[in-house]
């Protein structure tokens, strides 16, 4: 039976012919819900695996960090219920304290009103309002991407229970003197209003000025530097180092301060560096941390010169300016009275910022609520260090050790309205009462609570724990603490998981949160830079799912996963997943209409050609490669390992090597449908944790079962058969060997020419009719010409290619192109060899040129070759 007339059988009907993600996704998700796949059970006999959802923003949407992250966390618990465990994957949002009451306060705005307008009482109520009717639209988003969470325990860090632990912690900590209210320098918000954490602040260079300003006069000058010349209101000394001779006679005298009808002492201090400047500084105690230091240690004033609102409150003539107009008249008052020794402008120097608002932030000197975080730190420390806990990749441990061994006391104070208000009452003379959720708060005369709130982080920082009930003694508590892994990116190592190592440990007798910290890095655009809208690169995620598929997104993020390390991604590399996706479902419509099956056991060995041990060697390899990934959290290894799997090994040799067994039909084709089926049944279950929408409708079909979200995971059977490996790659180095002759002649893939097989010296022999239907082989005719003869691997070819070729404009076109190849070629030595060129030349510059060298002379060699294949004209 000649190739053209061999019977199809008819399409599956169960599979249409293209796939269509629009049509698929979403009702399977709502399917995978209502059956209840995704929930816990913490009565359950099975072991336990929990996973926590960093919770994101009530205010915030699903962009491509949360996908990738979310795409990660649900590949691990689909795998791992597949394995038998009783999974949790436990949602949930935060409360977002600063953004969200930044996006209340905008929308009252609008409206003319303030929150004063309203008062605290009704404020919150307006964002318990917002919260409900606009919040958390991120969840339908993850529904989008698949996420499998347990929808029944979503959870919010200002619920009831949440509430509840917080407070318990609280006072826990504070009846321990692990928290206390003190003076101290904090990063101030003037547009928040409220203070903020060292890491909530975002250093960057700005273009500001260095003034060097003349204090005192005559025999009792100094001069000193600086970019904030309107803290000079509030200083109350100079300091200078104690060994520094220029300035010895000056210590402890007092000098002028300029604009000012004060004197203020010089001080000396070992802290400042007689090295830098003029070796004297201004000390502003109520502006500056390290000057605060210095205030203490001498026992000087704190002058605060400016409001919550960065405005000049110091009587004179420039009170009421904003800080940065009172800059620049304060300048030019010192510059008139001939105080100014020297300015620099522009002066590019670090400035903190607001990482919500992008304000610049004001060093203020403010009365706050501390955790004091000297031993929480040390437990925290010490559980990596004695293994309790692992960081992956390991090379993080450094990162972490560096914060956690050298955390100052933590502000947790927040002069807001919205969030967890500090649940401590203060007296009429002067007491103070830390209240527990069970408590009676004092009353009477007098008493009031605290008006500020909680640091965000502080609740976040409990969350692996009060989602599961806690301080209640749940069944979930004790079922699914502590969690299995921690998923998150390294961004918020020092923000997230050092609270909730310092919280869960002091919490939970010293049971760490969780066992592993897996930590990922961010996603960039094609050529590496951060995603932002200010740069106008930032994706909205949606969009291409709704281009291309969830899947598609899903494994574009799983392949770019390297632990540790920034993920760079492009559409056209979603474009090749949904290729990817278009394989896998092609793919399998065709082999399903060809016999693949899933029924009755795997025929022996014996029963099998070459090829079907081959892949089945090659299937259980790929299950134990992609075993020891997962366990490593090498999500991009894994994710490559099963792309050229499926697509190269399975789709694109075992089922064209098996096309001919197929169409000859017989007992070997139905040994070989089951083997096909057994591969793609394998292949489907461990593709499903990465791209589970495509997945679950080719399995369901392929298998008549419920569904693969609950089927079993591969296991590694052990079957190998190495000589039917080193067969198959020999067949595969002798047909793409001759692909690639006739590629360099400009034959089409799908071109048949002529051709004469000799496989007497290899294996080879029972795939003679396969490997000509890969090459495109007709066979030799009559009128049969050797034009090409190509020993390849033991095998001889030899082609006919009178017919197919010009060969006089073919030899005229690789001589073309090998002369511009030599001429690149000696370019590139004559460079390589210039002595003085290779001494100014950035290493990057010469290493490119070593590249065009190698290319050129690699092109030189494969030119050469492809003429001298050529027939004679």
């Amino acid at each position: 039976m000649t190739e053209n007339s061999q019977a199809q059988p008819a399409a599956n009907p169960e599979l249409p012919t293209q796939y269509a993600p629009a049509e698929v996704e979403g009702k399977l998700y709502e399917r995978w819900v209502e059956r209840g796949y995704f929930e816990a059970d913490e009565k359950s006999g099975k072991p336990p695996y929990t996973i926590v959802i960093p919770p994101p923003n009530v205010t915030g949407s699903l962009h491509l960090g949360h996908a990738f992250e979310h795409t990660i966390i649900d590949a691990l618990t689909r795998r791992k219920r597949m394995q038998g465990y009783e999974t949790l994957w436990q949602p949930g949002m935060d409360h977002a304290g600063i953004a969200t009451q930044n996006v209340v306060e905008r929308e009252l705005a609008k409206e003319g009103k303030s929150r004063h307008d309203l008062g605290r009482t009704d404020f919150v109520e307006r964002v318990w309002q917002w919260k409900e009717e606009s919040g958390g639209q991120i969840s339908g988003q993850m529904r989008r991407l698949g996420d499998g969470v347990a929808w029944s325990r979503e959870r919010f860090t200002m619920d009831e229970g949440l509430s509840a632990a917080v407070q318990t912690i609280f006072k826990r900590l504070f009846d321990d003197g692990l928290i206390y209210r003190a003076e101290r320098i904090i990063n101030w918000c003037p547009r928040c209003l409220t203070a903020i954490s060292d890491i909530e602040v975002e250093y960057q260079d700005d273009n500001g000025e260095l003034v060097s300003i003349k204090y005192g006069d005559g025999d009792e000058t100094l001069v000193v530097a600086t970019t904030r010349a309107e803290t000079m209101l509030g200083d109350t000394a100079v300091a200078v180092h104690p060994d520094d001779a220029r300035y010895t006679h000056l210590v402890g005298r007092r000098i002028k301060l300029p604009l000012t009808d004060r004197t203020i002492p010089v001080v000396a201090d070992e802290h400042v560096d007689p090295e830098f400047g003029t070796g004297a500084v201004k000390v502003t105690p109520a502006h500056d941390p390290n000057d605060f230091e210095i205030g203490r240690r001498h026992d000087l004033p704190n002058i605060t010169v400016m409001d919550e609102r960065a405005v000049i409150t110091v009587p004179g003539p420039f009170q009421g300016l904003d800080r940065f107009e009172a800059r620049s008249t304060i300048v030019a008052a010192l510059r008139a009275e001939g105080r100014i020794v020297a300015e620099k402008r522009p002066y590019v120097h670090s400035v903190g910022h607001c990482s919500r608002c992008k304000t610049t932030v004001e060093p203020r000197l403010s009365l706050q609520w501390w955790v004091k975080v000297g031993p929480l730190a040390k437990a925290a420390g010490d559980a990596v260090r004695d293994g309790r806990v692992t960081i992956h990749p390991k090379e993080m441990e450094s990162r972490y050790f560096a914060w956690i061994d050298n955390l100052n006391d933590w502000n947790i104070s927040r002069q807001l309205w919205w969030g967890h208000r500090i649940p401590v009452w203060h007296g009429p003379n002067g007491e103070t009462v830390a209240v527990g959720p069970n408590d009676e708060p004092p009353t009477g005369e007098g008493w009031s609570q605290d008006t500020d709130v909680l640091d965000t982080w502080f609740s976040s920082g409990l969350w692996p724990f009060s989602t599961l009930g806690w301080p209640e003694q749940t069944p979930s508590l004790e079922k699914f603490y502590p969690n299995s892994v921690l998923v998150t990116g390294y961004d918020i190592l020092f923000f997230w998981v050092a609270r909730m190592m310092m919280f869960g440990l002091y919490a939970m007798d010293g049971t760490p949160p969780f066992h592993t910290i897996a930590l990922h890095g961010m996603v960039r655009d094609q050529f590496g830079k951060k995603m932002s809208k200010s740069f106008g690169n930032a994706v909205d995620p949606l969009e291409w799912m709704d281009k291309y598929g969830s899947d598609a997104v899903r494994f574009t993020l799983a392949r770019g996963a390297n632990p540790g390390v920034d993920v760079p991604i492009g559409e056209d590399w979603v474009q090749g997943s949904r290729n990817f996706a278009n394989k896998i479902w092609n793919a399998t419509r065709f082999a399903m209409m060809n016999g693949a099956t899933v029924e009755g056991p795997l025929p022996e060995a014996a029963q099998m050609s070459a090829t079907d041990r081959w892949i089945l060697s090659r299937l259980n390899e790929t299950v134990a490669q992609v075993d020891a990934l997962y366990e490593d959290y090498q999500f991009a290894k894994l994710s490559d390992a099963l792309f050229h799997f499926a697509w190269d090994e399975v789709f694109d040799w075992y089922v064209e090597l098996s096309k001919t067994t197929f169409f000859a039909g017989g007992e070997q084709a139905k040994v070989s449908g089951r083997v096909l089926g057994e591969v793609l049944d394998v292949t489907l279950r461990l593709l499903h944790p990465i791209v589970p929408f495509v997945t679950e409708t080719l399995w369901t079909t392929l298998t008549g079962k419920e569904s693969v979200v609950v089927a079993d995971w591969p296991a590694d059977s052990g079957f190998r058969d190495q000589a039917a490996e080193r067969e198959i790659e020999h067949l595969q180095q002798v047909v793409t060997e001759v692909r690639r002759f006739r590629a360099d002649q400009g034959l089409q893939p799908g071109q048949k020419v002529p051709g004469r097989l000799d496989l007497s010296a290899t294996p080879l022999a029972a795939h003679e009719t396969a490997i000509r239907q890969l090459l495109r082989l007709q066979e030799e005719g009559d009128a049969f010409q050797a034009t090409a003869t190509l020993p390849v691997a033991g095998a001889t070819v030899a082609l006919d290619l009178s017919g197919t070729i010009d060969v006089p404009a073919e030899r005229k076109r690789l001589t073309k192109d090998r002369d511009a190849a030599e001429k690149e070629k000696q370019q590139a030595t004559a460079k390589l060899g210039n002595e003085a060129f290779l001494a100014k030349a950035p290493d990057n510059v010469v290493d490119k040129i070593r590249g065009r060298l190698a290319k050129a002379e690699a092109d030189i060699e494969r030119l050469t070759a492809q003429l001298a294949a050529l027939p004679e004209d």
